[in-house]
C-alpha cells in the first residue's frame, strides 16, 4: 500500500501514526491498522527521528499474529505526510508533531518497546490492537478478523 502524501481523490479516511524512533509503536500500529481495515484506511508512519531499522522484537511479536513488517522502515515525520492525514495518532513525540487546525490529533500513552524483548513487546501488540480497533469504529471502518 502506497505511503504517498498527496492523495485527493482517494475518498478512504488516512490516519498517521508518529513516535520519535518509528521503530516500533506507530510501525505496529500502522501494521494493525492495514491489517484490521482491509484496505479501506490509507495508512502512515513516521518518526520525529527516525532509527535505523524497525525493532526486531516488534516484527516478531507481530509475526506471531500473521503480519509481516519486516519490509518496513523507519520514515521521517514531514509536514506532508501531517497535512494529507485525517486522524494524527502520536505515542510520546511530545512537541515534535506539527499541528494543524482540522485535524484530528490524540496522544496514545503506550509503553516504549525500544529495548525490549518479545515478551515485554506482546502486551503492547495487543493494547495496540485495541486502540486500533477502536479508531477504527470511529472513523466507520468495521475492523475485519
Amino acid at each position: 500500500m502506497s505511503e504517498t502524501t498527496d492523495r485527493p481523490s482517494d475518498p478512504r479516511p488516512s490516519v498517521l501514526y508518529v513516535c520519535v524512533h518509528n521503530a516500533g509503536r506507530s510501525q505496529m500500529a500502522a501494521a494493525w491498522t492495514r491489517h484490521l481495515s482491509g484496505g479501506s484506511v490509507e495508512v502512515r508512519s513516521a518518526g520525529s527521528a527516525p532509527a535505523d531499522q524497525i525493532n526486531p522484537a516488534a516484527v516478531e511479536a507481530m509475526l506471531e499474529v500473521g503480519i509481516d513488517m519486516r519490509a518496513e522502515q523507519p520514515k521521517v515525520l514531514t509536514t506532508d505526510a501531517v497535512q494529507a492525514s485525517d486522524a494524527v495518532i502520536t505515542m510520546g513525540c511530545g512537541d515534535a508533531c506539527p499541528i494543524f487546525p482540522g485535524k484530528r490529533y490524540e496522544d496514545w500513552q503506550l509503553d516504549d518497546p525500544a529495548g525490549q524483548g518479545v515478551d515485554a513487546v506482546r502486551p503492547i501488540r495487543d493494547e495496540i490492537r485495541r486502540r486500533v480497533e477502536a479508531l477504527l469504529r470511529e472513523l466507520g471502518v468495521e475492523p475485519v478478523a
